[in-house]
C-alpha cells in the first residue's frame, strides 16, 4: 500500500497535488497541514475530499479529530503529541482508520492490544519536515524493528515513512514492511503522476517477491 501525504510546495496547491496522486493510482491520501488554521484546513479538505470520492480513495487528517469527525473522512493519523488513540477511538467510533507515529520497536509495542490500525514507522532518512526530531532507522532498523515486534506476535501493520524515494522501495519492503508514505518524492519529480504509478508497481513487485519466501 501506499499513502501519500501532502506538503506545501511552491508547484502546487494541496488539491493539485492530491489529484496527482488519484490520477497515479493512489488510494490512500493523508492531508497534512501542521501550520494551517483549523478554517485553512477545512477548506482545503473540501477540495480534496470530493476528489478522494471520486477515486474511491481513503482520506485521513494528520490530528484534528474534530475536524475529521466533522467533516465525515475516513480517519486521522495520529503523532505523539497528538489525542492519545484510545481516546481518539472512544470518540470516533470502531470504523474509523486510526494511524500512529512511531519511531522505535517500543513505540510499537506500546500499542499492542490497542485498536490502532496502523503505524508510520520513522523516519527512514532525515527530511525537512521531520527535522531531525527523531534518529534515523535505516534498512537495518526497520529490519530489526519488524522482526522484533513480530517475535511479540504483534501484527499491527507497519508503513515506512521519511524521505523514501522510488529507489527505496524494494530495499525496504524486502525488510518486512507493509506499506510506504511519501511525499516529497512524488510532489518534487518531473512527473508526479507517473512517479506515484511507478512506486505503486515497485511496491506491488516487492510485497508479491518477499511473500513467497
Amino acid at each position: 500500500m501506499l499513502q501519500f501525504i501532502t506538503h506545501p510546495s511552491d508547484k502546487y496547491s494541496i488539491a493539485e497535488e492530491v489529484q496527482m496522486a488519484l490520477e497515479g493510482g493512489c488510494k490512500w491520501i493523508q492531508l497534512r497541514l501542521k501550520d494551517a488554521s483549523d478554517e485553512e484546513f477545512r477548506q482545503t479538505a473540501l477540495e480534496i475530499i470530493p476528489l478522494c470520492q471520486e477515486s474511491e480513495a481513503f482520506l485521513v487528517f494528520d490530528d484534528r479529530v474534530e475536524l475529521a469527525m466533522e467533516m465525515s473522512v475516513h480517519g486521522v493519523h495520529l503523532g505523539k503529541n497528538d489525542m492519545n488513540p484510545l481516546l481518539a477511538r472512544e470518540t470516533m467510533g470502531a470504523e474509523t482508520i486510526i494511524g500512529c507515529t512511531a519511531n522505535t520497536a517500543a513505540d510499537i509495542k506500546g500499542f499492542k492490544g490497542w485498536d490502532v490500525d496502523y503505524v508510520g514507522l520513522g523516519p527512514f532518512r532525515y527530511t525537512t519536515t521531520k527535522e531531525k526530531l527523531s534518529p534515523v532507522i535505516g534498512l537495518d532498523g526497520y529490519a530489526a524493528i519488524v522482526n522484533e515486534v513480530r517475535a511479540e506476535d504483534i501484527l499491527l501493520p507497519i508503513v515506512a515513512i521519511g524521505g523514501i524515494t522510488i529507489d527505496d522501495i524494494d530495499a525496504i519492503m524486502q525488510t518486512g514492511v507493509n506499506g510506504i508514505a511519501m511525499s516529497g518524492a512524488i510532489i518534487n519529480s518531473p512527473d508526479p503522476v507517473a512517479y506515484t504509478r511507478q512506486a505503486l508497481e515497485k511496491i506491488h513487485e516487492a510485497a508479491e517477491k518477499y511473500r513467497k519466501r
